[in-house]
């Protein structure tokens, strides 16, 4: 997929008054009430309800991505409604430029794109139809058509929508949420039914748009997205913020892992690996906090007998992700 990356001018605004940071939630709950018989009361009416943020801080520098990641019903599309307006906290602040996202929204949402998990489009309009009304609704827009081109679809833009593919519609919500020029950039799994090469020519535009000085504020299930684009990370559990901070600094506490096939002709307990845990079922399960120690001792122990299916891995995200969705809400 050719495409023609659109001119990003780099016009931000200053932070509304004593705001360093472009995003603040500082103690945020969200409560949902129930309907039915309030078990304090014993009348219908709204219950107590089910806390779906417990007290959550974070920020968002200028030109900075921050990916917010999260076991289903951890709460990040709470807290992203929160950010986007559309709900006041049960409790703390949200702070967008330094305004209250919903009662100053005149002085947040034309400075914010949004992408959804799940776009609206009128199914009947083309590509360049919907790209050229979202564009006479904007105070500063990009060119529409460049905006359809930068996202592949420029051979696309006679086709009405109802007749996309999802990837493709997917790619059609990125192009409008950056044809704003936004300073803030909310992007809610904006990679969801994308190919490979549609979701780097993403990764791209994003990596521009963060170059440029625009803050991106990412929901993803997708993993490797936040490794390879975020330059912090917080991980979400159960309504709260269990870890927070740049990728070696979420994964300096978890250990890595040294695999490899048991060789019939060695003995396990002629292997000194200090400090390390080794488990031998199946195959040989080497964990440690010092990898490239380790991993010399068991290839001396090994010499120039080979180790088949040998691999070893650094720790990873995916392994901190693990550990926290296999943790309860009571452990918290």
């Amino acid at each position: 997929m050719t495409t023609t990356a659109p001119h990003f001018a780099s016009r931000l605004h200053s932070p509304g008054p004593g705001s360093a940071d472009v995003l603040t939630l500082s103690g945020v709950r969200r409560n949902y009430l129930t309907r039915g018989i309030n078990p304090l009361t014993g009348r219908r009416g709204r219950g107590p309800g089910f806390e779906a943020v417990r007290g959550i801080d974070l920020s968002l520098g200028r030109g900075e991505l921050f990916a917010l990641l999260g076991t289903n019903g951890a709460g990040k599309t709470s807290t992203v409604e929160l950010v986007q307006g559309l709900a006041s906290p049960s409790a703390g602040s949200v702070r967008v430029f330094g305004h209250d996202p919903v009662a100053e929204r005149a002085a947040v949402r034309h400075r914010t794109g949004v992408v959804l998990q799940n776009s609206g489009f009128p199914p009947s309009l083309t590509v360049a139809e919907m790209a050229n009304a979202w564009h006479d609704t904007l105070s500063h827009p990009l060119p529409a058509a460049a905006m359809v081109d930068a996202v592949g679809l420029a051979h696309r833009a006679d086709v009405e929508i109802a007749k996309l593919s999802g990837g493709e519609r997917r790619r059609l919500d990125i192009a409008l949420a950056l044809m704003g020029d936004p300073d803030l950039l909310i992007l809610d799994e904006p990679t969801t039914g994308l190919d490979p090469e549609s979701r780097r020519t993403v990764w791209s535009l994003i990596r521009e748009r963060v170059a440029h000085g625009t803050s991106v504020l990412l929901t993803t299930h997708y993993l490797p997205e936040a490794e390879d684009l975020a330059d912090r990370i917080a991980i979400m559990h159960a309504g709260v913020i269990v870890t927070q901070g740049t990728l070696p600094e979420i994964v300096a506490g978890t250990p890595s892992r040294i695999t490899f096939a048991r060789p019939a002709s060695l003995a396990l307990s002629d292997l000194s690996l200090p400090g390390a845990r080794v488990e031998a079922s199946g195959l040989v399960t080497v964990t440690t906090t010092t990898l490239q120690d380790t991993l010399r001792r068991v290839l001396d122990w090994a010499g120039d007998t080979p180790l088949a299916r040998l691999e070893a891995r650094s720790a990873s995200l995916e392994q901190v992700f693990l550990s926290i969705a296999d943790t309860s809400a009571e452990e918290l």
